[in-house]
Formats: C-alpha cells, sequence, structure tokens
C-alpha cells in the first residue's frame, strides 16, 4: 500500500482509536472517582494520575526506534490488551497503590497503540496529506473522549460510589476490548518500512535540533497537559462545588465534541490562517479559558467556556504532529513522534503531581490557573516556530516567506 493510496486502513484505525481512547476516557474520570470513595485527598489523585504516565516516560523512545526499524502494527493489539486489562484491574483493586499501579498499565498501553498508530500514520500518507490524515485520525481520540465521560457520569453516582466506579471501570475494559476488531486487517495490510529507513538509526540529540521539532514536543505537551487535567481534576472540582458526576461528563463531552468540530474544520482553518497563526492564536485563547474555569462560574458559563477551550484545544495535537514528522530526519520519524509522546508524558508526570501540590495549598481551581500560564508559553512557542514544510495550506503571509525557500516548497497542497 503506497502512501496516499487507499484510506480504507485509516478508517478502520479511527474506529479502533475511537474504543480504545474511550475505555480510558471513561476510566480516568472513573479512577479519580474510585479514589475518593476509597479516602484519596487532591495529593493522592495528582499522584494516581501522574503514575499513568510514569512508566510510558521511560520506553516511548525504544518503542519509537523500533518502529523506526520495523512494523509497527504489532504494537495496536499490544496496546488494546494492556489498556482493557488496566481499566477492568483499577475496577478490582481494593488500595490506592493498586489503583496507582494498574493506571501505569493503562498509560503504557495507551502509549503502545498511540505510538504504532501515529507512525502508521506517518508511514502510509503523502507529505501533502498529513495535515489532513492526522486530523482525521485524532477525530478517533476525540470521539473516545467524548463518549467516555458520558457513559462513567451514567454509571457513576449515588451512595455507593466505589462500587459503581467499580463497574465503570470494568465497562470501560470491556469496550476497550471492542477495538481488537478492527485491527487485524490493518495488521495484514500494513506496508513496512523501507530498508533503508531500518538501517539507519538517528541520534537522539540530531531529531532534538531539528529546526521545528521541539517546538512541536513542547506545544504538544501543554495541550495535552490541559486535556488530562481537565479529565482528572473536573470531577475534584464538580465534588466541591456540588455539580453531579453526571453533569460532569456531560461537560468534559461537550469539550470533546468541540475538539471533533475543530478537527472536521481544521483543513480550511489552515488554508485561512496557516499552522503558526492557528496554533498561536488557539493556545492564546485556551489559555485565558483555563483561568476562567478556575473562577466561580455557574454551570452554563462552564460548559460555553469548555466548548471553546474543546475547539481550541483541538489544534494543537495533529499539527505538532505534523511539525515533528515534517522536521524529522529522514528514518527517524517515528522516534521523533515517540520523542514527542516522551514530552508529553512527562507532562502527564509533572502536571498532576504539581496540580495535586498546588490544589492542595491553593485550592481545587489553582490547577487552571497552572494551565493558563502553561498554555501561554506554547502560544509564545508556536509564534517563534518555523513555518512548515511543503504540504501546509499557508496563509497569504507565509506563502511570501516560502516562496524563497526553493519550488520544493511550493507544490500545491492536496488537502
Amino acid at each position: 500500500m503506497a502512501p496516499g493510496g487507499n484510506r480504507g486502513w485509516l478508517l478502520r484505525l479511527v474506529i479502533a482509536f475511537s474504543f480504545a481512547q474511550g475505555a480510558v476516557s471513561m476510566a480516568r474520570p472513573a479512577v479519580s472517582y474510585r479514589a475518593l470513595a476509597l479516602g484519596a485527598d487532591e495529593r493522592a489523585i495528582g499522584v494516581i494520575a501522574g503514575v499513568y504516565a510514569l512508566l510510558p516516560l521511560f520506553v516511548a523512545v525504544p518503542l519509537g526506534r523500533r518502529t523506526d526499524h520495523g512494523r509497527c502494527a504489532p504494537l495496536l493489539p499490544v496496546g488494546v490488551v494492556l489498556i482493557s486489562g488496566g481499566c477492568a484491574l483499577s475496577g478490582l483493586a481494593d488500595s490506592l497503590w493498586a489503583m496507582a499501579i494498574w493506571s501505569g498499565v493503562m498509560g503504557l498501553g495507551h502509549l503502545c497503540f498511540v505510538i504504532g498508530a501515529q507512525s502508521l500514520v506517518a508511514r502510509q500518507s503523502a507529505p501533502h496529506e498529513q495535515d489532513r490524515n492526522f486530523g482525521h485520525f485524532t477525530i478517533g481520540a476525540s470521539l473516545g473522549q467524548l463518549v467516555g465521560p458520558i457513559a462513567a457520569g451514567a454509571l457513576i453516582g449515588g451512595r455507593d460510589m466505589a462500587g459503581t466506579s467499580a463497574f465503570a471501570l470494568l465497562v470501560a475494559g470491556a469496550g476497550g476490548a471492542v477495538a481488537l476488531t478492527s485491527l487485524w486487517r490493518i495488521e495484514r495490510r500494513v506496508t513496512p518500512g523501507s530498508r533503508k529507513e531500518r538501517a539507519e538509526r538517528v541520534p537522539v540529540q540530531r531529531i532534538l535540533r531539528a529546526r521545528g521539532v521541539p517546538a512541536g514536543i513542547f506545544i504538544s505537551l501543554a495541550v495535552l497537559s490541559a486535556t488530562d487535567i481537565l479529565t482528572a481534576y473536573l470531577p475534584v472540582v464538580g465534588e466541591h462545588r456540588g455539580i453531579a458526576p453526571s453533569v460532569i461528563g456531560l461537560l468534559l463531552s461537550l469539550r470533546a465534541a468541540a475538539t471533533i468540530a475543530c478537527r472536521l474544520v481544521l483543513t480550511p482553518l489552515l488554508r485561512l490562517l496557516g499552522r503558526t497563526l492557528l496554533l498561536t492564536v488557539t493556545c492564546l485563547l485556551a489559555a485565558l479559558l483555563c483561568v476562567g474555569i478556575a473562577l466561580p462560574v455557574p454551570v452554563w458559563a462552564l460548559a460555553l467556556m469548555l466548548t471553546v477551550l474543546g475547539f481550541c484545544l483541538g489544534v494543537g495535537q495533529p499539527l505538532s504532529m505534523t511539525t515533528v514528522v515534517q522536521a524529522a530526519p529522514d528514518g527517524a520519524r517515528s522516534t521523533a513522534l515517540a520523542l514527542r509522546l516522551t514530552g508529553n508524558r512527562l507532562g502527564q508526570v509533572a502536571a498532576p503531581a504539581s496540580a495535586g501540590l498546588i490544589a492542595g495549598l491553593a485550592g481545587v481551581a489553582a490547577p487552571f490557573v497552572m494551565l493558563g500560564a502553561l498554555l501561554l508559553l506554547s502560544a509564545g512557542t508556536a509564534l517563534r516556530a518555523p513555518a512548515g514544510p511543503a504540504g501546509e495550506p499557508a496563509s497569504p503571509g507565509e506563502r511570501g516567506e516560502r516562496g524563497r525557500s526553493g519550488p520544493a516548497l511550493r507544490r500545491k497542497s492536496g488537502i
């Protein structure tokens, strides 16, 4: 299957990602509620959320090396099995330590799946298709983030919070396993990397020095940290403000629905503004909205802010993937994507731990102020980042800059 060919594999990948991400998005708030029922405080919630990213932090780059030098598809079913097992065993755990361990297993499974899937999209997409295909791929994540919190909110509640949250985690495990039904055809049809790609081993330092890679990593870290803390800490905010779990689930799903809407209109937005300006504006607006969530606003205002915030956060992930892939040296795309995921996981370790400390000292709304500062820094990073290479729909100002960069950058976009 040549890059840019039949995209049936992409649809199957989106379906599989929807179920896998739905399981994780259902499990993350369920873990928080179950931990609260078992006696956890805000700091313990932060530790459990951080463990989710701790093990993946150390294995992302080796897994990326593997996909650069071999097939990426086997990571997909392995990831699904770990996600489902982590969800189910979190529901059966009866201590905070056990919940933290199985949360780490869930995070490792998610990492395996995402590295395999992102490497597949990068390898099977022509350069001018990458913004579009990464945008479509991340719709799968948004669909999972839409359905997961609603399902969690519908199942969790009442006087037996520990029992209902455990049941929700078991259901999440079963739902995640459904992703396996879409993966076998991908496994059979994926084209392995070329012999040259498998032979080269580009040093990590060279990848990180490539212009555009650090910016893409930091923007992705900031955006994912915002999404992660929203998922983990909005239930805590709801408990303090008297908002029912079902309403919190709907609020989180509103954010996810807005993210889907953003990615459906990503191509015309790129044509209108260009990647640099679009990233800068959305990160800046997201920073202001995160600070707004810290205010004691009514539920309807919170819903409105989360909707706009979801739209803004929908831009960062697919465009940071394209930025990293197109800036990475030849033969190191999967490793570059793994470094981006390492940055994500570093943020997922540090941000919840910092959020837990800040919440313990300054209240449960304070972590959202921290997110605002992080997104503000990412807006500055996006503004200074170089314009993307071939295949990016450029704004009028960026077209003038690219016109001086040679004919390779003036090819017509196929998006």
